[in-house]
């Protein structure tokens, strides 16, 4: 469903206030969700909100149903905090999120999901994709790229540091300048006086009472100028004064700058040594434990385990009160594998509905199919998704059922492909079983771990419901 604005009656500050106040919570692996910078946390948030865009409202959570009806701009500015929640405690919703975000970002994105983050690429970028798809060593990716943001933070203060203490010390360089320029003023003035107490005393030669007066004057311009004299010594001194604090600062600056690179790296190399010893000590403790309980090499998944459960029991085939054998497409062997916790199950779309709805439009088979599955989680609870080949324009496909993912492969992409895919997302030892006929599809799926069933199992079952 498109996102789109909010009604002009809706009261924005109450999406806000609604949000839910933010508190540490262990993340999907068992962690303590990591502290971002407030730069990377609104990438986050933004990235979060547009990739919201286009999915259904019943597969959102309640507390960003109301938000997903905004503009993905105003989705994040409004928002912020209940995506940010919910990204936070909710690994299925941040998974869906993060699969739209990598595949918009490219090949930044691709090397994100490999663990590797681009020398050149934006540290806001890296720390946020990394955040969202979670690949392995993404604590490594965030914790480097905000260490990244914030030594760029730090570097632009202190620079900002140091132009404040060079624009105080012209200030205080155009300040001694004046000075300067009013000293010689003051020795003009004096030079000036000297010359005309010089006429005076001519004229005190003739005249008593010019000579007192011009004795007086003397007296004044004297007592003026040491006055002047004074004040330029001291304003001279005071700025003499300023320009060495201004100097002494700036060393300091310069100091403490490099002290704190030179902490950093300290601070990186102690990093990497303990690292360095962790791994090791876990190496050595794996290679003594292994040779310690003298365990020999296995190639078999906890899947396949899941499938000798659900397998029938030769020896058990007469013995009294023993279960009934089931037939490679009896319907209850697809019910025990549901029946076991976590299970999920990937149907071959076109594959099933060629077999038992192969004269019905593609339309119509995909709508009973989709139908009859909905009814399945419904009963077992199970995750259910549904995979079709996606190479013909897909239009009015109507909602899905609760509980059913459908899927449609990419261009250039066979469901096939998006099917093996999926399975090699699972963990290991999850039970997944897989709907198909297709040998290929078979051969695939079993080599990592999943359970094969053919589509007639799903047929009989669904036709039983």
């Amino acid at each position: 469903m498109p996102a789109h604005d909010a009604p002009d009656d809706l009261d924005d500050e109450a999406v806000v206030t609604s949000a839910p106040e933010e508190v540490d919570l262990p993340d999907s692996d068992g962690g303590i969700e990591p502290v971002l910078p407030e730069t990377v946390r609104q990438r986050v948030i933004s990235l979060a909100a547009g990739a919201m865009t286009g999915l259904p409202l019943d597969e959102l959570p309640m507390p960003l149903r109301r938000v997903a009806k905004f503009a993905p701009n105003r989705r994040a500015r409004l928002g912020g905090p209940v995506i940010a929640m919910q990204l936070s405690g909710d690994p299925l919703l941040r998974q869906r999120l993060a699969t739209r975000v990598v595949n918009d970002a490219g090949d930044l994105g691709a090397s994100i999901l490999e663990g590797v983050a681009p020398p050149a690429a934006d540290p806001v970028e890296v720390a946020a994709l990394a955040y969202l798809a979670r690949p392995d060593g993404w604590r490594d990716l965030v914790e480097r790229a905000t260490d990244t943001v914030r030594a760029e933070a730090e570097g632009a203060a202190t620079s900002e540091r140091i132009r404040d203490v060079e624009q105080r010390l012209s200030r205080a360089e155009h300040d001694r300048a004046v000075a300067r320029v009013e000293a010689d003023k003051l020795r003009d003035e004096l030079a000036r006086l000297r010359d005309e107490t010089s006429g005076l005393r001519e004229e005190v030669r003739s005249l008593g009472k010019a000579l007192r007066e011009s004795q007086a004057k003397e007296r004044k311009a004297t007592d003026m100028l040491a006055s002047e004299k004074g004040r330029a010594t001291r304003a001279t001194a005071d700025h003499d004064a300023e320009l060495r604090r201004m100097r002494a600062k700036l060393a300091e600056a310069e100091t403490a700058a490099g002290a704190q690179r030179q902490s950093a790296k300290d601070a990186r190399a102690v990093d990497d040594a303990r690292l360095w010893l962790l791994l090791e000590t876990i190496g050595q403790a794996a290679v003594g434990l292994r040779r310690e309980l003298a365990l020999d090499p296995t190639d078999r998944l906890p899947a396949d385990f899941v499938a000798d459960h659900d397998a029938d029991r030769p020896e058990n085939a007469n013995g009294a009160g023993a279960a009934r054998a089931l037939d490679a497409d009896d319907p209850a062997r697809l019910d025990q594998l549901l029946s076991l916790p976590k299970a999920h199950m990937i149907v071959d779309g076109y594959n099933v509905t060629k077999k038992g709805y192969g004269e019905l439009s593609l339309e119509q088979q995909r709508n009973r199919l989709v139908a009859g599955v909905g009814g399945l989680v419904a009963q077992t609870r199970a995750e259910v998704t549904v995979v079709f080949d996606g190479a013909e324009r897909v239009v009015g496909l109507p909602p899905a059922p609760r509980g059913v993912r459908v899927l449609f492969s990419k261009k250039g992409e066979t469901a096939d492909e998006l099917i093996r895919r999926l399975v090699r997302a699972e963990p290991a030892g999850r039970p997944i079983v897989v709907i198909s006929s297709d040998k290929e599809v078979i051969d695939g799926v079993r080599r990592h771990g999943a359970y094969p069933l053919g589509n007639d199992t799903l047929l009989r079952r669904l036709s039983r419901s």
